[in-house]
């Protein structure tokens, strides 16, 4: 019988910990608006992206906290250009990104109830930094 998800969560985190590696999400997909409004990353960004990662460009950078998944986005990476690391920044309109960026997050904590019971804290705090009952004032 297979283990609950988070089960696996924890071991993923635990190997991670104990060889002390970093994690890179890189946008391979959409950017600049919703689906028909905007384009795929252009793939030599995405080469330039992974070249810097490995060669540790970035090891050593100024990185920006996303306020809404909290993840950290490279204030630069050589070769990419600026507007690409924030995604809100490649929008023409920026409350678009914002509504569809909460709404989403909002998705995540819809789908994620099924495993909060058996999720650890660090799990939970892996999650959107606003869900359905906060509201973002200061973007």
């Amino acid at each position: 019988m297979p283990l609950h998800p988070t089960v696996y969560a924890e071991m993923l985190s635990k190997k991670m910990q104990d060889a002390g590696v970093n994690v890179w999400l890189i946008n391979t997909g959409w950017s600049g608006g919703p689906y028909g409004v905007g384009s795929r990353i252009k793939l030599k960004y995405t080469r330039a992206m992974i070249t810097a990662i490995l060669k540790g460009d970035l090891d050593n950078i100024a990185f920006e906290k996303h306020p809404i998944f909290g993840l950290f986005m490279p204030k630069y990476v050589p070769n990419v250009p600026i507007e690409l690391l924030d995604p809100m920044n490649t929008w023409l309109q920026k409350g678009g990104y914002i509504t569809k960026a909460i709404q989403l997050a909002h998705y995540f904590h819809l789908n994620f109830e099924k495993f909060e019971s058996q999720a650890s804290e660090e799990i939970m705090e892996g999650g959107p930094l606003i869900d359905q009952h906060h509201h973002l004032d200061h973007m």
